[in-house]
């Protein structure tokens, strides 16, 4: 199997969101991510195997630190809102989340604590950044991430009294009655919630400290957190029964 300079050209484009958009395409590297995207149902575009066109071209064409043994090019998707959301269904919005490693992590979780849309603000990292794809593990096929306007998008919110949000001075969520569904927003790395989507929490959550001494660490990373929230509330589904099973 050969490939084309303009192949190349594309490929290496992809890095970039402008031409990721423009041609609604981006990249997956790795055997794993690529059997994931297939078993998904994703439309895959073109395959290239390092096998087939060498080493060299394969480290033209990666938007890794080292090429992986396969490179696919897939099409991208685009999700719509759930418009009649259930009372019992929970969301993550993400506030101004940057870092890509962090996004694709919290894909990952959203996927294991079975929450079925993530709800994104309009300056949040690209879905389809090599690092997010990456770091999701493959959950990125299966869990649909939404960008909208999310201060719209919560005031839209039909269960009012379920919008959580996560805060340095807010009750402890070991101590808090947590509904069966709701909204968690989670806040940017280095801001927290902005204050526009702010006003519209009903439940401000923190997550208590252990630390022993006063020189801990001043706050938790945003990944790190989002699975401590999920975890909390998919616990206290759990009927006691099973939990102690």
């Amino acid at each position: 199997m050969s490939i084309s300079k303009s192949q190349i050209k594309l490929i290496r484009s992809l890095n970039s969101k402008k031409f990721r958009d423009l041609n609604n395409l981006f990249v997956v590297e790795g055997d794993k991510l690529l059997q994931e995207a297939i078993d998904s149902g994703w439309e895959i575009d073109s395959v290239y195997r390092k096998e087939d066109i060498g080493e060299e071209l394969m480290s033209k064409i990666t938007h890794l630190s080292s090429p992986s043994p396969v490179l696919a090019v897939v099409k991208q998707r685009e999700f719509l809102i759930d418009s009649t959301p259930s009372k019992s269904e929970l969301f993550l919005v993400l506030d101004s989340v940057r870092d890509p490693g962090n996004l694709g992590t919290i894909i990952r979780i959203a996927d294991w604590f079975g929450i079925k849309q993530i709800i994104c603000s309009l300056d949040s990292v690209d879905l389809y950044n090599s690092k997010v794809v990456q770091s999701s593990m493959g959950a990125i096929f299966r869990v649909p991430v939404i960008y909208t306007d999310i201060h719209n998008f919560i005031k839209a919110y039909p269960y009012k009294d379920s919008i959580y949000g996560t805060f340095l001075d807010g009750q402890s969520i070991y101590s808090e009655s947590l509904s069966d569904g709701g909204i968690i927003i989670m806040g940017s790395e280095s801001f927290g919630i902005s204050q526009s989507v702010e006003s519209l929490v009903k439940k401000r959550l923190n997550i208590p400290s252990f630390a022993i001494s006063n020189g801990g660490s001043e706050s938790l990373n945003v990944a790190v957190a989002t699975a401590i929230v999920c975890s909390e509330f998919r616990r206290l589904q759990i009927p006691l029964s099973n939990a102690l099973k």
